[in-house]
């Protein structure tokens, strides 16, 4: 009787841990632990519409409509606003995964979307974004490795994209709390403003593994270095909850993922521009 008992909960548990790779492997809601590491440049990514752009743009403008408390942060981007205003170039780094990518479409996946809005936002200001792919990776792993990152890229802003694998590996929230410190204090002391950005929402996911404690001390970290935290997990939750996207379905497929990720793309850059406190006289 005990021994079928055990059995029975055993399958559920692998049952659980089949239904979860599956999810997780779904776009837009690929896990940050999918496989193929690569780095790549949204330099020249044009910045061409999305289809939901092209069909609807008001329609498309009240999909993405974040509230402004998802938007609005106290802590400041100076090394931006002084880019802009002195005429340098905008270098940006995304630190992410494979949830920062589009397989086939990558001038749809947000950090392109961000590149495009930020331009048609600051021109004739020139704007540059890489991206460096780092799946499989927990925070502290990615925080290993950013003082070579920073020495090779010199960007003057970094949106570092964390807290899902560690979340899936279960990595015990203070240590990733500390890994997270270490890595925001490594990009601060390489000359870079920082922008926090926590997991992707899945309610798919959310049944499975805990996110919360790892947005919580994101937050905390935000809060302790004065740095922006884009609440990309709060947005994406909201947006879910209004039935603007259906990110509960088990094939979301390709167009759902490029609509998201542009609505993230401009949410991203409107939190840029004022977090950097860039004026209208600046603006387009």
């Amino acid at each position: 009787m005990r021994s079928g008992i055990v059995l029975r909960i055993a399958l559920q548990v692998v049952l659980g841990l089949v239904c979860l790779a599956a999810v997780l492997a779904a776009g837009p809601l690929r896990a940050e632990d999918a496989p193929q590491a690569a780095s790549q440049d949204a330099s020249q990514a044009s910045p061409q519409a999305s289809p939901q752009d092209a069909s609807n743009p008001q329609d498309a403008s009240k999909v993405c409509e974040v509230p402004a408390s998802l938007l609005t942060t106290e802590s400041a981007l100076p090394k931006v606003a002084e880019a802009v205003k002195n005429g340098r170039p905008l270098d940006i780094l995304v630190i992410g995964s494979r949830s920062s990518t589009i397989p086939g479409s990558e001038t749809s996946a947000y950090p392109a979307r961000l590149l495009a809005s930020l331009k048609e936002k600051l021109a004739p200001a020139k704007v540059n974004i890489s991206l460096e792919i780092q799946p499989k990776k927990t925070a502290e792993e990615t925080a290993s490795t950013l003082v070579k990152l920073m020495e090779a890229k010199k960007p003057t802003l970094v949106i570092w994209q964390t807290g899902t694998v560690d979340a899936l590996r279960s990595i015990d929230p203070d240590d990733f709390r500390n890994a997270v410190d270490e890595g925001v204090v490594a990009l601060q002391n390489a000359g870079a403003d920082v922008i926090l950005m926590n997991p992707q929402y899945s309610p798919r996911t959310e049944m499975m593994i805990s996110v919360p404690p790892y947005v919580d001390n994101m937050r905390v970290v935000a809060q302790q270095h004065d740095v922006p935290l884009f609440d990309r997990f709060a947005i994406m939750h909201q947006w879910n909850d209004q039935g603007d996207f259906d990110l509960f379905s088990t094939s979301p497929g390709t167009e759902l993922a490029k609509r998201v990720h542009d609505c993230l793309g401009q949410a991203l850059s409107k939190f840029v521009v004022d977090a950097a406190h860039i004026g209208s006289a600046q603006q387009n």
